[in-house]
């Protein structure tokens, strides 16, 4: 497992995280409040690898987050402050945390010190699935690529990929539009809001999943979408 689940409330931090550890091989979900949080915690709980807590939210602290982390499970936490006040550190170790980041920090800081998390929990080895496949097309996260049964390239932009990376990851689940807008632009939907039906419409079109019937993501009404095809993943 090399799932991570990141809070933070700082829009451009969350992104910068996500993008630098899903270039090196980790499946990122994020979190901008102690809400948020909770929702991914309680989907994923059983498959995540690390959890890192920004301190300082806007409906709650990240000694809390831990706190309630601690009570479900011995996940390995990273905290992140902006605070150098010492007291901050040790009361987030004391309260279960495993590591401590001041901001501001590099993301290449970060991935060292998830990897060495990750090599003394033992879970470093595991890499996750390069390959995806799933109604005659196969995904190579890797490449950040798509091809069809035929391999002819699907052309996917970043966002199409990322999109499409989340519903991979979370198939069968019906994701609501907060949930999937956060996941691929760190911030939830307006109400007037039409990236996401965009986005969906575009990745519909390159799959082709245009019909009345789609076969890949489905529409679930006042709920959200579902990847609804099955898929198997495989180093090779």
């Amino acid at each position: 497992m090399r799932n991570i689940l990141i809070v933070d409330d700082d829009q451009k931090i969350r992104t910068l995280l996500k993008t630098y550890l899903e270039k090196n091989q980790y499946s990122v979900t994020l979190a901008h409040n102690g809400a948020s949080f909770f929702t991914e915690f309680n989907r994923s709980v059983d498959t995540l690898s690390l959890v890192i807590l920004d301190v300082m939210l806007p409906d709650t602290d990240g000694f809390a987050l831990c706190q309630a982390v601690r009570r479900r499970s011995n996940v390995p936490i990273i905290m992140l402050t902006a605070s150098s006040d010492e007291a901050d550190r040790v009361v987030g170790l004391e309260l279960g945390a495993d590591d401590y980041i001041s901001k501001p920090h590099s993301p290449r800081e970060l991935l060292a010190r998830i990897k060495a998390i990750h090599r003394r929990t033992g879970m470093e080895a595991a890499a996750p699935p390069r390959y995806h496949r799933f109604g005659g097309f196969t995904i190579d996260v890797v490449e950040r690529s798509a091809v069809d049964h035929n391999g002819t390239p699907v052309v996917l932009s970043g966002l199409d990929f990322q999109l499409l990376k989340y519903f991979i990851d979370h198939a069968g689940e019906i994701l609501d539009r907060s949930v999937l807008c956060e996941a691929t632009r760190g911030r939830d939907a307006g109400p007037f809001d039409r990236f996401l039906d965009v986005q969906i419409s575009r990745l519909r079109l390159r799959f082709n999943d245009c019909g009345k019937q789609p076969w890949l993501i489905k529409t679930v009404r006042g709920a959200g979408y579902v990847f609804a095809a099955s898929v198997s993943s495989s180093h090779e």
